[in-house]
């Protein structure tokens, strides 16, 4: 299995543009959380759990197990986003059909849309899962190490992955390469 900075670098790698990674800041989590609500649902009870299982538990147990595998404090980290995420998740599932498809639907479309802007408009390229599927799953992680990264979290995780892909811009590459 790659590493949390391997895995990181080459999701990176589709997303140096300052513009795009702002896209994915608010796409992302809309997603993860449209996520949670639309597989909040059907919920069973278990045993003496607290909570009913539903589909959207099994996906973000298996996600945060692998964030942990990854790397313990981003995975404890991710754990408590997933956490939000579930609870409501939950919360919206319990209400009207009509409510809870809406809201899960809307905020996934809008996600995408915000994705495939950074993409279309300032990355110029196509996104990291089209290459790699485990690009859905690192996606929420790096949004969340990039957010990290601005506030000094692991200078040196940060230098080794510009190192391979290079430092965020805000230029496209094109521009760039005409203004010399």
């Amino acid at each position: 299995m790659r590493t949390l900075t391997e895995q990181l670098t080459q999701y990176a790698a589709y997303h140096r543009d300052r513009r795009s990674i702002a896209t994915h800041f608010v796409g992302i989590p809309m997603i993860v959380v449209a996520l949670a609500v639309l597989l909040s649902r059907p919920a069973f009870a278990v045993g003496t759990w607290f909570v009913p299982l539903s589909p959207a538990w099994v996906l973000f147990v298996a996600a945060t197990l692998y964030y942990l595998v990854l790397d313990v404090p981003l995975g404890l980290m991710m754990a408590v986003f997933s956490a939000l995420c579930l609870t409501f998740g939950a919360w919206l599932a319990a209400m009207s059909t009509a409510t809870w498809l809406a809201s899960g639907i809307g905020l996934f479309v809008i996600g995408w849309v915000f994705q495939f802007i950074g993409h279309a408009a300032y990355e110029h390229r196509k996104p990291a899962f089209v290459d790699d599927v485990i690009g859905l799953l690192i996606g929420p992680l790096f949004v969340l190490a990039e957010a990290l990264f601005g506030f000094g979290w692991r200078p040196s995780m940060r230098e080794a992955i510009e190192a391979k892909v290079g430092p965020t811009r805000i230029n496209p590459p094109h521009a760039v390469a005409q203004s010399k």
